[in-house]
């Protein structure tokens, strides 16, 4: 019997010695093949390359030669984890975001795609503004991922970030320090009235709020709704627009003139929130579709 079929999916025992001679490739489809039923084969596949050149450094998944017994071991520690469905990023401690790295843990939503297409929409924007030196502000910064991010692309940019998270705010600065940008990052509530009026006056104001309704949670994949920090995903029910609400009334007293208000939102309540703001008095107010044709961001002007 070859060492694949006695060690199966990785779930035997790592002490078999059989399971300790195993080829590169047959350890390769074993994960996929333990991590489809619940990722899709697709999604499988992408979590397995990424653990065997990122964790493991091995780049030729046909190989036939045997992994060393360490790098089993890890493995397996690896795979038992991403079978509860915690995310990746948060086993590495780390996730990819515009080119860099960014530490993340289960404080901090794990940054996604549509939040690069933002960052470079935001960059995009700011090329057509006549500051020299723009002030930006980041509403709910998270792992600090887009502030992080614009001010690698806008170096004299003066940036401000804040979270009512101590834990958030701890992980931004953290990787504010490990880019090597200076970022200045505050604890703030948008919801509590009495912080809202220490901030000063922005170019633009950005905010990826929570947005999903707490009645669409049972909907959401396991790895997101038992992992990922509820408090900057769900919103009640009964108001799921609370956040874009308050935070376009903060940035109609704290934008410039000719300022921009940026939002990232759920594809059901674009729509929603663009007539929100119209109705605010913001204007050319556009609605922005991401790479897979949903509508996920927001850019509304100020011209008072």
């Amino acid at each position: 019997m070859v060492a694949s079929k006695l060690c199966g999916s990785l779930t035997t025992k790592i002490t078999n010695p059989e399971c300790l001679n195993m080829r590169i490739v047959d350890l390769y489809q074993s994960f996929v093949q333990i991590l489809s039923p619940i990722y899709g084969e697709g999604e499988a596949k992408s979590l397995t390359r990424i653990v065997f050149e990122d964790v493991l450094f091995v780049f030729d998944i046909e190989s036939k030669e045997d992994l060393p017994e360490d790098q089993i071991i890890e493995l397996k520690h690896i795979q038992s984890r991403l079978v509860t469905g915690e995310p990746l990023q948060y086993i590495l401690g780390q996730a990819d975001f515009y080119g860099f790295k960014l530490k993340v843990n289960p404080s901090v939503l794990i940054p996604r795609q549509e939040t690069e297409e933002l960052v470079y929409w935001i960059n995009e924007t700011v090329k057509s503004l006549q500051t020299q030196k723009l002030k930006i502000l980041d509403i709910g910064t998270g792992s600090g991922c887009i502030p992080v991010a614009l001010k690698k692309l806008l170096p004299q940019a003066s940036i401000r970030a804040v979270d009512k998270s101590t834990e958030a705010l701890q992980l931004a600065r953290e990787n504010a320090s490990l880019n090597s940008v200076d970022i200045t990052f505050e604890q703030m509530d948008i919801l509590d009235k009495s912080q809202r009026s220490l901030q000063g006056v922005y170019d633009i104001i950005i905010s990826n709020p929570p947005y999903i309704p707490l009645k669409e949670k049972k909907l959401m994949p396991i790895w997101v709704k038992e992992h990922e920090p509820p408090e900057a995903l769900f919103v009640e029910d009964d108001d799921p627009l609370v956040f874009y609400k308050t935070i376009a009334n903060f940035a109609l007293d704290h934008l410039a003139k000719n300022g921009v208000l940026f939002f990232e939102t759920n594809e059901f309540n674009a729509a929603e929130v663009k007539s929100f703001l119209e109705k605010k008095g913001f204007v050319k107010v556009e609605i922005q579709q991401d790479m897979n044709g949903k509508d996920r961001m927001i850019r509304a002007w100020y011209s008072s």
